[in-house]
């Protein structure tokens, strides 16, 4: 019977599974970032309290809490950078917000100008989005506190050196720490991975949920992305700015495997349908290759445990075992079989293959991460390596070019300009306590796309009800206002390190550290926790009002977009994968180039249409159509993915005619799905039809000739393999790429 890696597990390893989740929570670099903010706000305010300036710490407590979310996972330079950038904008706008205790009909205009300014900062990418949040941020807290000893521009000045302050804490935790986030960042693609291999070990059961699994795997091929778009910035930019390192230089060689490993188990298998068929005759041979999967998959796992501790490592001793008791049975499998299902033995042995190279790819990150001899590294050339960072255009005029309503920001940030102008104007016209608490949960709640609005939304709401459900019992257990100040603080500190992980938690935890802090100041605190509840219920309201009827950014606007963008990264991909099985030699720099774009854009086009799914089924057009295409799409890059992992390491024959004639047609449906996604007014008749007969006719079915001469002639017997699964793979690639072709030019997706 097929294994399952999510069978059910005892409570007592359950119980151990989660507390060392627990532990690895408190070293992660979210928690110490959440202590670093708790310190930076309340040293300021606690020795303001001291000296008798209460003002000049509370500014400088709201400068470094409004520079602290860009200090986020990447390269130094551009944490540094990017907490400068927060600081000075927290600054400027503190200023321009010292003067805007103005009438309500004069605010309201002023307020959404420069709401709509802040937020149009995002345009530059995901770091200048959170900087955009820190000016907003300062934007709506410049309501809440009115200074009465300082002047506008002294207060201004005092959160540029709260900025500073926290700037001076994140580069002092990093040097004490320069490893940790490296280390985190390895250890979560090290699990991600395992996850995927196992997830690819149960798509071979027959039995499997083939739909359920596809959509697992999509999920973690995006986090996998992600994280690696996150370390190759963390170990290619450190690597720019400090020169050599050992350590770096060490991690990116075991990056460089792990990217691999995705890109095998993408390869294996592919054609489900003839896998299918071959287990079905020979069922033994799925527990054979899925023990073979978990064990790699466990041992990726226990390394991750590892760290950096050698001693930990695992050894190679049983997977050796299991391979040697594998090749074992197959060699037994082509004796009995050898003239009946020649063919199926060639299947078996393309898998088998495969995994031995996931096996030696796992051999050499042991090796390397084992502190071998400096001097048998081969270490990554860096300008090469330069090429692997996707640029960010910081171009002026790229402000410009968004004022358009094509562009998703541009619509964002209208449409959060007017939503804040709305809830402004509520609590004004209404008398609320704290208005400015409406515009807190618009800005932190509102996101350019529905479904993480909606999500947020409901986690928010949630989170401040049990908040305040917890506040108001412990208001009146505790009457200390030194108790509340440390409730307080440690409630701070737990939602920041949980803001990633559990939005709703975060919330939660939240609205206890607001409760708390109010509580020494204020004497009637359950009308501030009721004011609380309200104005994230209007808030909350409000956001998710805006992202259905303020030029709301569907799905169905953008995702031709993002299946062109992934198509074209796929033609590129097959383009170098041609070139090189024609040229042969050290594999360029540009063939692996296209393979990280490919992945990238495949990642993308799943996020945007995971976005889209979560979207009012009214407005998920064309919805089974395009499902197909992004499944098409991400077969078409694992085919690539098989051909390629194929001749990088095998010997492979010369390029023949008829293997780049086939390339040839596969490239032309291609380029026609990309026409008709590019022109919106294409006409479907007028796109040729690769004839599939012509297709057939040039590439017949795979029929080995003499099995008995191969018997003696193991490079007769190696072609054969070859030309086996290149046989496959080309018709493979040309049926999806043709059915893309028609899907396309039948729907034009409108």
């Amino acid at each position: 019977m097929p294994l399952n890696k999510h069978d059910l597990i005892p409570p007592r390893q359950w119980i151990f599974e989660n507390f060392k989740e627990f532990l690895q929570f408190l070293k992660s670099t979210n928690f110490s970032k959440s202590i670093l903010i708790g310190v930076a706000v309340t040293v300021p305010i606690i020795v303001g309290l001291q000296l008798g300036h209460f003002e000049i710490g509370l500014a400088i407590c709201f400068g470094a809490f409004w520079s602290s979310p860009s200090d986020v996972n990447g390269s130094y330079r551009h944490k540094k950078i990017g907490i400068l950038f927060s600081a000075a904008l927290a600054m400027l706008v503190s200023f321009i917000g010292g003067y805007l205790h103005i009438q309500t009909l004069l605010l309201l205009p002023v307020l959404g100008v420069l709401t709509f300014a802040i937020s149009l900062i995002s345009v530059y990418g995901f770091r200048a989005s959170l900087i955009s949040f820190s000016g907003l941020l300062a934007l709506v807290l410049s309501f809440a506190h009115d200074a009465q000893e300082l002047e506008i521009y002294q207060y201004a000045l005092l959160v540029g050196v709260g900025g500073l302050w926290y700037l001076t804490l994140s580069m002092l935790w990093y040097r004490i720490n320069p490893k940790a986030q490296t280390e985190e960042i390895l250890t979560e693609i090290l699990v991600l991975t395992a996850e995927y291999l196992e997830a690819r070990g149960n798509l071979i059961g027959p039995k499997s949920d083939r739909k359920k699994q596809q959509s697992i795997l999509y999920t973690l091929q995006s986090k996998l992305t992600e994280n690696h778009e996150t370390l190759r910035e963390i170990l290619i930019r450190t690597r720019k700015s400090s020169g050599n390192s050992i350590y770096e230089d060490k991690r990116l060689l075991v990056f460089v495997q792990l990217v691999e490993m995705l890109e095998t188990a993408m390869a294996n298998p592919v054609n489900y349908d003839k896998m299918d068929t071959l287990f079905k005759q020979h069922p033994e041979f799925v527990e054979y290759y899925q023990n073979l999967i978990f064990q790699i998959s466990g041992q990726l796992r226990e390394i991750a445990d590892a760290g950096s501790n050698p001693g930990k490592l695992p050894g190679n001793s049983v997977l050796t075992e299991s391979f040697k008791n594998l090749g074992a049975v197959i060699t037994g499998f082509r004796e009995h079989n050898r003239t009946e299902d020649y063919e199926g033995y060639l299947m078996l042995q393309n898998l088998f293959e495969y995994q031995e190279k996931q096996f030696e790819k796992l051999k050499r990150i042991k090796w390397l991460l084992g502190n071998p001899d400096t001097d048998a590294l081969d270490f990554i050339n860096r300008e090469d390596s330069r090429r692997f960072i996707v640029p960010q255009d910081y171009d002026p005029r790229l402000l410009l070019r968004s004022f358009s309503f094509k562009s998703t920001i541009f619509k964002h940030s209208l449409r959060i300009a007017v939503t804040v102008m709305i809830g402004y104007a509520l609590g004004s016209f209404f008398h609320f306590q704290n208005p400015y608490w409406i515009l807190l949960t618009i800005i932190v709640i509102m996101r350019p796309s529905y479904g993480l609005t909606k999500s947020r939304s409901k986690d928010r709401i949630i989170g401040t009800i049990i908040g305040g459900a917890i506040a108001s019992g412990t208001v009146f257990l505790v009457h200390s206002p030194y108790l509340f100040g440390a409730l307080g603080i440690v409630s701070l500190v737990i939602a920041f390190s949980m803001v990633q992980k559990n939005y709703k938690a975060s919330a939660t935890f939240i609205t206890l550290s607001v409760v708390f802090i109010y509580a020494i100041l204020r004497p009637d605190i359950m009308t501030v926790i009721q004011y609380r509840i309200l104005d994230t219920l209007i808030g909350a309201a409000l956001s998710f009002a805006a992202m259905l009827w303020l030029w709301p950014a569907w799905g169905f606007l953008e995702i031709r977009q993002h299946i062109g963008k992934s198509v074209t990264a796929n033609r590129t991909y097959l383009a170098e994968i041609t070139g090189y099985y024609q040229k042969k030699g050290v594999v360029p720099t540009a063939y692996k180039v296209s393979r990280m774009e490919a992945f990238l854009e495949t990642s993308n086009l799943s996020s945007a249409f995971q976005r889209m799914a979560q979207e009012p089924p009214s407005k998920q057009k064309n919805l089974d159509t395009i499902y197909e295409l992004v499944v098409l799409n991400h077969t078409f890059l694992s085919s690539l993915a098989s051909l390629s992992t194929y001749i990088q390491y095998n010997t492979t024959t010369d390029a023949s005619d008829t293997f780049t004639g086939a390339m040839g047609m596969i490239d032309e449906n291609l380029a026609q799905v990309i026409q008709v996604l590019g022109d919106g007014n294409a006409n479907p008749g007028s796109i040729a039809t690769t004839g599939k007969f012509d297709f057939e006719q040039h590439l017949p079915e795979f029929q080995p000739e003499n099995q008995k001469t191969m018997e003696i002639d193991p490079q007769m017997e190696r072609d054969s393999q070859e030309a086996h699964l290149v046989w496959e793979q080309l018709k493979w690639l040309f049926s999806i790429s043709e059915k893309m072709r028609r899907l396309t030019a039948g729907t034009l997706l409108q």
